[in-house]
């Protein structure tokens, strides 16, 4: 994939463009059978408990559950070396607690919570990256080649759980979603926000839109998510999408952000 940035000015700037500098990935992974289970929730609520400004969809505000399996998280340099050194923390399962937000004139996403299988990660990713991880027992058989895909996470220490069983049909096959609409707001996202205590961060990925398709779910047991806060109060289940995966996901370096960072606008473009 060919990936190009373009940052457009305000008119302020007279209208002026740039390219941004060219993007160097940091971490180089495999997303694989991604569930996401998406919830409507109240935006004031959501608001209080989020440290950014909420990204809304036609005045509507949603939470995401995202299910998925990393494989061969390595750094971007260093080669066969490296990837070997990162093994014991390469493949691990995790379930995404996020929402979308923006910054400034930038939208991405937010974590709210990450559960995540591998307990040597989870000290990692809040002086890293400003990461919620907290350790967790994911569990998923997401065989979409047979039509099922069934997930069972559960809290560090089993008191808590999350169970969803959806099906999907192999003849539709995966594609990607058409922009403007619901699907594409809530999976085409290309930067995430953090804040870990006082520090705010920001980081970028790329990769080639999620091959996906709609998936009618049911979620069985959901007493995990009142682990993650008070917008569960009222949430309602929208819908889910499944998708088999991406490779070769490119992760940025997280970037600091400042009261005083420069306003502009960023439009990212990709050409596949």
């Amino acid at each position: 994939m060919d990936t190009a940035e373009i940052i457009s000015r305000p008119a302020t700037e007279r209208n002026e463009t740039r390219r941004a500098p060219a993007f160097t990935p940091l971490f180089l992974g495999d997303w694989m059978r991604a569930a996401f289970i998406h919830y409507e929730v109240d935006p004031e609520i959501l608001q209080n408990e989020v440290p950014f400004e909420l990204d809304l969809f036609a005045g509507r505000a949603f939470v995401s559950l995202v299910a998925f399996s990393m494989e061969r998280l390595r750094p971007s340099f260093g080669g066969r070396l490296t990837e070997l050194l990162f093994r014991p923390i390469s493949n691990h399962r995790f379930l995404n607690v996020r929402t979308y937000v923006r910054h400034q004139r930038e939208t991405g996403i937010y974590f709210i919570t990450e559960f995540l299988s591998n307990p040597l990660c989870v000290p990692l990713g809040p002086p890293t990256f400003g990461l919620p991880y907290r350790l967790g027992r994911p569990s998923y058989r997401h065989n979409y080649e047979e039509g099922t895909v069934e997930g069972d996470v559960a809290s560090a220490f089993g008191q808590n759980r999350l169970t969803y069983k959806a099906s999907l049909s192999a003849k539709a096959g995966f594609h990607a979603c058409e922009p403007g609409t619901l699907d594409a707001f809530l999976l085409e996202r290309y930067q995430a926000f953090t804040q870990c205590g006082r520090k705010r961060r920001s980081f970028r990925i790329r990769h080639v839109p999620w091959p996906q398709q709609a998936i009618d779910v049911s979620v069985r047991e959901d007493e995990l998510l009142t682990l993650t806060g008070n917008w569960v109060d009222g949430a309602q289940l929208i819908g889910a999408n499944f998708s088999p995966g991406v490779h070769d996901v490119r992760m940025g370096r997280p970037h600091r952000l400042t009261a005083c960072e420069r306003k502009h606008r960023v439009r990212v473009f990709f050409d596949v």
